[in-house]
């Protein structure tokens, strides 16, 4: 996959950055504060279930909510194939049709493997937490950050700027310190403490793996009292 085809999805990249805002503050105003909640409530089940709707009661609540998280993840699919739906698309010579029926249906084989692997390897939860942990902090916010600093480094290349510094950052010192923050914060925090934690979930977890899990990590179903009899 070629950065060409990722800024292709990104539709509009110059204003893409704007994009990791909403979704920074999605995240502490939704994810953040709902995460907090089942921690509170489960603790350290949390440990050996990395499926948290298995230990919520069954309610119209948790159903609802299963269901939004099946929306977040259809959405999340979507955006996240794009790019590679583009380049599937330039393979077959299809990228060009005007037809969004037919380009659904030469999407399908990039769909259903993906959708046969999520399947098959349900235990993907303890595995994403690891990656996010030990990549995804460096490629979303180390990296960029310090390429950030790297670019703007002399006077003349910050003179030249097309994005200047925000109105709450009003100069380039001010930014520098920022990034310095997120990059300690993020290499302390998310790679340091989070894949440490991350890693020794996934060691005591590792035993509840099992391929084409019915109910993931769900608790095996309680047996019905006998009868009293009379």
């Amino acid at each position: 996959m070629t950065s060409r085809e990722i800024m292709h999805a990104m539709w509009k990249p110059q204003k893409f950055k704007y994009i990791y805002l909403i979704a920074t503050l999605y995240v502490f105003t939704l994810t953040i504060p709902s995460a907090t909640s089942v921690y509170w409530a489960f603790g350290d089940q949390l440990l050996n279930h990395a499926n948290a709707f298995s230990l919520l009661p069954r309610s119209g609540f948790r159903d609802a909510a299963v269901i939004l998280m099946l929306i977040h993840q259809f959405i999340t699919f979507g955006f996240a194939c794009t790019p590679l739906y583009f380049v599937w698309e330039k393979v077959l010579g299809m990228h060009d049709t005007k037809s969004i029926f037919l380009r659904a249906v030469v999407r399908l084989p990039v769909v259903i493997p993906i959708w046969f692997l999520a399947i098959i390897f349900p235990f993907f939860g303890p595995i994403n937490s690891a990656v996010g942990a030990l990549l995804v902090s460096f490629t979303v916010y180390i990296i960029p950050t310090l390429a950030h600093m790297l670019t703007y480094r002399t006077t003349e290349a910050r003179k030249n700027a097309v994005g200047k510094p925000p109105f709450f950052l009003p100069s380039w010192t001010l930014v520098y310190v920022f990034n310095m923050f997120i990059v300690i914060w993020v290499l302390v925090v998310g790679f340091g403490f989070g894949g440490w934690a991350s890693m020794v979930n996934f060691v005591k977890q590792i035993s509840t793996f099992g391929l084409f899990a019915k109910c993931y990590q769900c608790h095996a179903p309680t047996p019905a009292a006998p009868a009293a009899h009379h």
